[in-house]
């Protein structure tokens, strides 16, 4: 079985929100057209708490994109954004919903920052999509979404980590870049670990 995960494609991740990726918004025509494709469509969605502590806003004098130690490990500190029950937090209207079969919601607490859509920053918590997938019989997963250097990388090399085979759609995801070569270099990790890098051309011409 094969699953497509769609990695927080919300609308504080797009063109006008608090965290934009740039072109972000590019890759959801290429995500809805591949969705047909897979047995499972699965999304993962950033769902803060409002004074989640890897908020810059949390820290006096801190900037955005500072480093500090979050209960023992680095951690980036980002705007507000995805916070609970805010329209940031939405996924994108212009994203097709009709074909997830379910939603894993991830940096739900305060105190540890979840990229992945399987464990949060220090894998002391899952958020149950190893099991789900598992208890589907998937085994080949496939993922798409924001940010290839943050939220993409860490899903796929738990994913790879936890016995799938692991795909990253290259066309249909999107970096922050924070340093000018992040996303190539995540690229380059993840294919380093044993993921498989393709484009969605490889899927729509099958």
């Amino acid at each position: 079985m094969r699953a497509l995960i769609l990695v927080d494609i919300q609308n504080d991740f797009l063109q006008g929100g608090a965290l934009a990726v740039p072109d972000g918004d590019d890759i959801i025509p290429i995500v809805n057209q591949l969705q047909r494709y897979f047995d499972f469509v699965i999304a993962t969605q950033d769902y803060h708490p409002p004074n989640h502590q890897s908020f810059a806003s949390q820290y006096s004098g801190k900037k955005i994109g500072e480093l500090v130690e979050l209960d023992g490990i680095p951690q980036v500190l980002w705007p507000d954004h995805c916070v609970q029950s805010t329209a940031g937090a939405e996924f994108s209207a212009d994203l097709d919903l009709d074909k997830v079969d379910k939603i894993f919601p991830k940096g739900t607490d305060d105190w540890i920052d979840s990229y992945s859509g399987f464990f949060d920053n220090e894998h002391k918590k899952d958020t149950g999509l190893d099991e789900y997938l598992k208890g589907k019989e998937v085994d080949q997963v496939f993922i798409v979404g924001l940010a290839t250097d943050y939220c993409v990388k860490y899903t796929a090399l738990d994913a790879v980590s936890l016995g799938f085979d692991t795909w990253v759609i290259t066309d249909a995801v999107k970096g922050v870049n924070l340093q000018d070569d992040a996303s190539a270099k995540a690229l380059e990790e993840m294919e380093a670990k044993g993921v498989k890098l393709i484009t969605s051309q490889d899927i729509l011409q099958n």
